[in-house]
């Protein structure tokens, strides 16, 4: 009797998994908008993608990995770093470039499919917001594909994507930033006003005094344990330039002109944007492949003096895929991902930058069925809420990030043996820092410059 409900319970929720409009239809889905469920969907497929990633490089995988034939030891195209760098080292690093690169093509395929799409009624439409069970498969069969996937040149040319990828994915945090502190900013205000009541205010007086402190502890912190009295001169020009910028924004978001033209912009915003600033700051500093000016984590908190590696010798054994600033960087790329799935902007810049619909994501009555039970509405018969290849191109890019921050940006080096922090890992993440810093100044002083312009 049990089975036949069982079975009874997955044919009802058959139309979810193979159906052209899933959750419009049937009732084991949440009520909320198709465009909503479908964002939440794929966000879901990324972080499992993510979730296999971290698998393959726990502890003790490298023993699984290894039974693939040729994946490690013996295969065809291995001769770059066959006998050069350890294979039980090897094989996370590999693992992780082939999941994210098997979630990379899966996102640009519907990338390139949903291009031009404007409304629910256009066929491709079904494609995006059905068919679930296919598209898993389908994943699948590319990941599995990916594993197969000759060594070559492979590797090096797919972590300079990565890097470019990753580059452009921390801006688009940012924007994501901005724009959670400016609708955080909006509501605590508001509520403030309509309800006449000073614990909002407090609230946002607390939020921002803790955000400027955590930023201020970590300069601190950054000058004490990554810079030397005589050495380590790129991190000093780092932290220097990157407080003056954030004590920059932190002037102009309170200046009068720009109070007058944007009464919701204040110090909340900038003190989490220069938080983050700080976080990018530390993620690029230990990147840094001078062990001098990159204690680990473990070395500061037992007090070992860390210097820089003698030519020839290897840290193969003390690679670490797992440090602080790659947990701190998974948690905020899991907030980002929710949000950008969810999120119902007012901001006109910001929508504009996401290819969203102002207030898109918000959700609907819902259609009550004969059952009762509300389902899923097609809230975009008369446009999308949200570009679908925007949104696809967002995933792709974060699963090179994700593939970069997992792997810990290391790339091979067979001349040391080792698997090796770079350079141009920490230039990207300073750049990337001082555009999105850009970025933040210009939603601040565009109003003034374009006065005509609707930037509210």
């Amino acid at each position: 009797m049990g089975a036949c409900l069982a079975l009874c319970s997955l044919a009802s929720c058959a139309s979810c998994l193979c159906g052209s409009a899933p959750c419009l239809i049937c009732g084991c889905c949440p009520s909320s908008n198709s465009s909503t469920i479908t964002r939440l969907v794929f966000s879901f497929f990324l972080l499992l993608g993510t979730m296999v990633s971290v698998i393959m490089i726990l502890p003790g995988m490298e023993t699984e990995l290894n039974k693939i034939p040729g994946f490690c030891k013996g295969g065809s195209s291995l001769h770059v770093f066959e006998n050069q760098v350890k294979c039980d080292v090897l094989v996370g690093y590999k693992s992780v470039y082939r999941m994210c690169f098997a979630m990379t093509c899966f996102f640009f395929l519907f990338c390139a499919i949903m291009i031009g799409v404007r409304s629910s009624k256009d066929p491709r439409a079904s494609i995006q917001n059905g068919f679930w069970f296919f598209k898993f498969l389908i994943l699948i069969g590319i990941t599995v594909g990916a594993f197969y996937i000759p060594d070559g040149t492979f590797h090096t040319v797919w972590f300079y994507f990565g890097v470019v990828g990753s580059f452009i994915f921390i801006l688009i945090q940012l924007i994501l930033l901005i724009d959670f502190a400016h609708s955080w900013n909006k509501v605590w205000i508001e509520n403030a006003e309509n309800s006449d009541n000073k614990c909002w205010f407090a609230g946002l007086l607390s939020f921002t005094v803790l955000h400027y402190a955590l930023a201020f502890t970590a300069v601190v912190l950054f000058y004490v344990y990554y810079t030397q009295p005589d050495d380590c001169t790129e991190h000093k020009v780092f932290i220097s330039l990157n407080l003056i910028f954030c004590i920059i924004i932190s002037v102009v978001s309170i200046l009068p002109k720009i109070q007058e033209a944007q009464p919701h912009s204040g110090l909340l915003q900038a003190s989490l944007i220069s938080l983050y600033t700080m976080y990018v700051t530390w993620s690029a500093m230990t990147n840094n492949p001078n062990r001098k000016c990159n204690p680990s984590l473990l070395s500061l908190v037992s007090n070992v003096n860390n210097t820089a590696l003698p030519p020839g010798e290897s840290s193969t054994e003390g690679v670490q895929w797992w440090d602080a600033q790659g947990i701190v960087g998974l948690i905020i790329f899991l907030f980002c991902t929710l949000y950008a799935s969810i999120r119902s902007s007012s901001n006109t810049q910001v929508n504009k930058l996401m290819q969203t619909e102002e207030g898109g994501g918000s959700g609907g009555e819902g259609v009550v069925g004969e059952d009762g039970i509300r389902r899923a509405v097609d809230n975009e018969e008369d446009g999308v809420t949200y570009n679908y290849s925007f949104f696809h191109f967002h995933l792709c890019l974060a699963s090179l990030y994700i593939m970069m921050t997992l792997t810990n940006w290391y790339q091979p080096d067979t001349t040391t043996k080792a698997m090796q922090s770079s350079m141009p890992a920490v230039w990207v993440k300073m750049s990337s820092s001082w555009l999105g810093l850009g970025l933040y100044l210009w939603t601040l002083i565009a109003p003034l410059i374009f006065p005509d312009r609707d930037f509210s």
